[in-house]
């Protein structure tokens, strides 16, 4: 099985290009930062994970994605290789995305903050207590799908 779920911040803005034809095809690429969740030595880590998106999904990341964006992503992964016009053999590695969506409010982006809430009644990092686990509010233990 290949599949592939990452949430990262957008690098840059999507870079988004159309196939040649009759029916041309969006093709986007962008470049995801996902924090690495061990860091040694408390220094801050992240991959820089190459995505290409193609279609509707390519057409969405065009429309709605920028520099900074939190997002979630489905995909697989896919290799390649091609040979420069030097004559070096080069690999690749990518995500082909097959669902992407936003991991935060649009006002938690520009607050900087991250809010997971979407308005729901689901607890937010912002309640996270000392040990660095979210408190469960009252009254929702009904709605776990685990007691």
């Amino acid at each position: 099985m290949n599949k592939v779920i990452l949430m990262g911040r957008l690098t840059r803005d999507p870079e988004v290009r159309y196939s040649q034809g009759e029916s041309a095809l969006a093709i986007a690429r962008y470049t995801l930062a996902v924090d690495r969740r061990f860091q040694k030595n408390s220094d801050q880590s992240a991959d820089f994970i190459s995505c290409v998106a193609f279609g509707r999904s390519a057409e969405f990341a065009e429309k709605y994605l920028n520099q900074g964006t939190k997002i979630c992503i489905t995909g697989r992964i896919q290799t390649g290789r091609y040979t420069n016009k030097d004559g070096v053999k080069v690999y690749t590695t990518e995500v082909v995305v097959e669902d992407q969506e936003f991991a935060e409010s649009k006002n938690a982006a520009s607050a900087g903050g991250a809010d997971f809430s979407g308005g729901s009644s689901r607890p937010t990092p912002s309640a996270a207590s000392g040990d660095g686990f979210m408190s469960i509010p009252e009254g929702i233990e009904d709605e776990l799908p685990f007691q």
